[in-house]
Formats: C-alpha cells, sequence, structure tokens
C-alpha cells in the first residue's frame, strides 16, 4: 500500500537520510542543485515541526520525502512567463527518494498521491520549480502533466511549471 502522510518528529533521521541520498543522485547525474548548505536538517525538522513535511510509504516503509505546502510561495510572485492560473495552489519542495527506491517508478506513485492530498484540501492546482540543469525532474514533471510556465528566482533563477487538477 503506497501512502503519503504528514512527516513525524522520530522520521527526521530518515528523511535527512533521503535528502542526502537525493544530493548524491543529483550529483551522480552531473549537477548540483541541492549542496550542503541546502537543504539542510535543520530545514526538513522546521518542515517537519510545521507540519508541511510529508514521507512517502512504500508498504509501511519510508521511500519518499517532501515539502507541501498550501500557503503559497512568495518567490512565485514574480515570474518571467505566466502561470496558467491563479487561484490557491500547493507547492511542493525538496522531493527525494530513498536510494534503495530510486529508479523504481516512485514519482508517478507520488504526483498521484500529492493530487490526491490536494484535492482533500479543496486545492485544484500546483506549482513546482526546478534547477535548469536537472533534466531528470523536468522530464518527471512534463511526464506527470507539468506545463513549463517561465522562470522564477528563488535560490537562483529555476524552471517553474504548474499542473491544473
Amino acid at each position: 500500500m503506497n501512502t503519503l502522510e504528514v512527516a513525524q518528529p522520530q522520521d527526521l533521521e530518515i528523511c535527512g537520510r533521503i535528502i542526502n541520498d537525493g544530493r548524491e543522485f543529483q550529483r551522480a547525474q552531473g549537477f548540483v542543485q541541492w549542496d550542503d548548505t541546502y537543504p539542510t536538517v535543520d530545514l526538513i525538522r522546521e518542515d517537519i515541526k510545521i507540519g508541511k513535511g510529508y514521507v512517502l510509504k512504500i508498504d509501511g516503509v519510508i521511500a519518499g520525502y517532501m515539502f507541501i505546502d498550501f500557503s503559497g510561495e512568495p518567490a512565485y510572485l514574480n515570474i518571467k512567463g505566466e502561470w496558467r492560473s491563479k487561484q490557491k495552489y500547493a507547492v511542493v519542495h525538496r522531493m527525494a527518494f530513498s536510494k534503495d527506491f530510486q529508479g523504481k517508478g516512485l514519482s508517478a506513485i507520488t504526483f498521484e498521491l500529492i493530487e490526491k492530498l490536494c484535492l482533500e484540501n479543496g486545492v485544484k492546482y500546483i506549482r513546482m520549480d526546478t534547477d535548469f540543469p536537472n533534466k531528470r525532474m523536468q522530464h518527471v514533471l512534463t511526464k506527470n502533466g507539468f506545463v513549463n510556465c517561465g522562470i522564477i528566482v528563488f535560490q537562483g533563477e529555476k524552471l517553474a511549471y504548474d499542473k491544473l487538477l
């Protein structure tokens, strides 16, 4: 069974390892979106504390971590391009999967669960961003129905994507 659950304080260590797995995966792909200063364990701890850190569980095992926020993203106010909607949205940041689960098609499962969570919260719109060199995430976003809308500035210039549900 696959579930998306609010991360708990006791999940911090594994969430930190998953972020490090994501960091290593990026480097193996030939780019650095997450350096040693972002995201940090302290940031993940804060995500969990405010109830916006989520874990993907596959058969009860934590396989992924992400930050999901329904209150918007200030960096998304200025876009070189245009968002396709002005409605309330969810933003997803810091999505990573355990190295034990990478390459197993978890992105489709994860986006399906994120969309379900959004709809349960009355939100029919998702925004995300990724770095220019992160071709893998660009492919994942496009494959999962996201559309490139332009460029935002969030820790440097990033490609902005959205999806209408």
